[in-house]
């Protein structure tokens, strides 16, 4: 790839790393319903073709590779970045020093990146980041259940490496939007070069369910896995308790609240980290509402210990006013109109589709 030449302006860009996962999927597919052009995603494998047609450009790229991004940027001015790329929860505990590797040191590339390209042109670069329920952590279900909706700022007590990562990146995003270099000697109070640079804005998703794509390395993938396995017509025996509860929402509304949070006025921001989630069902009442529209569904519970114990450490519910009142994110659905008029038309006419 050329570097552009000095003082060339390069073309505007809004780029998407970790595109080829539910997130990028339903986010390109938002932007492309929008008429946007200007998208330039990578992942680490070959983004799907439907999802291509959405993009200006698509590559194949590492976000732990800073080189082979800073050859990829040379092209663009990026005006917004919405970083997607992570190994998520399960999957990070078998690998956490790789996990580590991606989630951390991969969102510091993007974040410098960010900032230098804040620098370059002299307006802030939007940074749009996904984070998590599993920043959480409580020590007993007593003290789960005591504590009720959980606000950004209680309990961040994490258990698992994702949720470590998740919330070291939130605080490092904090850092790059409001302290960076704040002693380098071009700092000069009065008149911070540095400060404000790198727009970051934090939306903490619960557990997402998705009706298109199939759920790979999440703790809560429980939800999705119980649905898509009952329209395949397959058994499915659920790794957590029937009485496990945590919050959760669609990926349509989890999509539209990040794009949402992406669009209001900077100034109308009262904090970086933002919750949201729509309801907060066992996984047992789950169970029940699938039967109903799937009569023969198969579903046992054979709790996985592990895995249990990470489930039981994140909240029943979360305190999403703050999103509410910021830049007035509203849940679409309940549990069960999520049933009735997205997942199970959704996901019927996908297998049917598919047989």
């Amino acid at each position: 790839m050329e570097q552009s030449t000095l003082g060339e302006r390069r073309q505007s860009a809004v780029f998407i790393t970790g595109a080829g996962g539910e997130v990028g999927h339903g986010l390109i597919s938002a932007f492309g319903t929008e008429g946007r052009t200007d998208i330039v995603a990578t992942d680490l494998r070959e983004v799907e073709k439907p999802i291509r047609r959405n993009c200006e450009a698509t590559y194949i790229a590492d976000v732990c590779d800073r080189d082979a991004l800073d050859r990829l940027l040379s092209m663009y001015q990026v005006k917004e970045i919405y970083h997607l790329a992570a190994v998520l929860s399960t999957r990070a505990e078998f690998s956490p020093e790789i996990a580590h590797q991606v989630n951390v040191n991969g969102t510091v590339n993007i974040l410098q990146i960010a900032a230098e390209q804040g620098r370059m042109y002299g307006e802030p670069v939007k940074v749009v980041f996904p984070s998590s329920i599993a920043i959480y952590g409580f020590n007993s279900l007593e003290q789960k259940a005591s504590a009720g909706a959980v606000a950004e700022y209680e309990h961040c007590k994490p258990s698992t490496m994702y949720g470590c990562n998740k919330l070291y990146c939130e605080h490092l995003g904090r850092y790059y939007a409001h302290s960076y270099r704040q002693l380098a000697s071009d700092s000069i109070a009065g008149d911070d070069k540095n400060r404000g640079v790198v727009d970051f804005r934090c939306v903490r998703y619960p557990g997402l369910i998705s009706a298109e794509t199939i759920p790979t390395g999440g703790t809560s993938d429980f939800v999705p896995e119980m649905l898509h396995a009952a329209a395949r017509g397959e058994a499915y025996t659920c790794f957590v308790r029937a009485d496990s509860r945590i919050p959760f929402m669609t990926m349509p509304e989890a999509i539209d609240a990040t794009l949402q949070l992406a669009g209001a006025p900077r100034n109308e921001l009262t904090q970086i980290v933002y919750n949201i989630a729509s309801f907060s069902p066992s996984a047992g009442e789950v169970s029940e509402l699938v039967k109903q529209y799937f009569p023969n569904a198969s579903i046992d519970f054979d709790p996985d210990e592990r895995r249990q114990a990470i489930v039981d450490s994140w909240p029943e519910a979360l305190d999403s006013s703050a999103a509410t009142s910021d830049w007035g994110f509203k849940p679409t659905y309940t549990l069960e109109q999520a049933f009735e008029e997205y997942l199970v038309p959704r996901i019927t006419q996908q297998y049917e589709s598919a047989s």
